[in-house]
């Protein structure tokens, strides 16, 4: 076990935390990284975009003119993919895009991209963050004391004053701890946990 500082809301040291060392010591995977945001980016895709094919097109089925002797080709009805405004030929139908990977796979990359945080001194750790009201202003005076004007801010329980606040400020994101991933890790040039959220965290990906 290692011991992380946690700041108060004046960016002074408060206390500290015990983190696993299987995270701290966690390497950078630039393929489990790489995996689990292409993993997390096609999970998210709609994949509800579609053609009719000449089945499903709403035009009569009536044959145009006779088979033979008018010179021209073969024609069954305007459904034709050959014609316009006819069915489309291997056009795209509703899929899903999610690409499923293994369980470890997934812990390892959140650990790897944890810790490279932690290295590149882009992680904060605060005691507690309890807001007075749901004031942005407020908020982004918090965020700037902690030179963290841009962050990725990690809860344990979404309090309604967090969210409210955090909306409307460009290039900060609230977000709870089982609602974590690597994508939104990345996005962010500072991540800012709370204590209990941290804590949660560290029994998740521990083992």
């Amino acid at each position: 076990m290692a011991n992380l500082n946690t700041l108060d809301l004046n960016n002074k040291p408060s206390g500290q935390i015990e983190l696993n060392d299987q995270i701290l010591e966690t390497e950078y995977h630039p393929q489990a990284i790489k995996q689990a945001v292409v993993g997390f980016l096609a999970a998210n895709r709609q994949g509800t975009h579609s053609t009719k094919t000449r089945a499903e097109v709403s035009y009569s089925t009536k044959k145009l003119y006779r088979q033979k002797g008018t010179g021209n080709a073969r024609s069954g009805s305007n459904k034709s993919p050959l014609r316009r405004h006819g069915g489309i030929t291997f056009g795209p139908s509703p899929r899903d895009y999610s690409i499923r990977s293994n369980k470890k796979f997934r812990k390892l990359a959140l650990r790897s991209a944890i810790a490279e945080k932690i290295r590149q001194n882009q992680l904060v750790i605060l005691e507690e963050l309890k807001l007075e009201d749901h004031k942005t202003k407020n908020l982004k005076k918090v965020l700037e004391t902690l030179e963290a004007p841009k962050a990725l801010i990690v809860t344990e329980n979404m309090s309604r004053e967090l969210m409210l606040a955090s909306r409307n400020l460009q290039g900060v994101h609230a977000i709870n701890q089982q609602s974590l991933n690597v994508y939104e890790l990345l996005r962010f040039p500072k991540v800012i946990f709370v204590k209990d959220a941290m804590e949660s965290l560290n029994a998740r990906l521990s083992g």
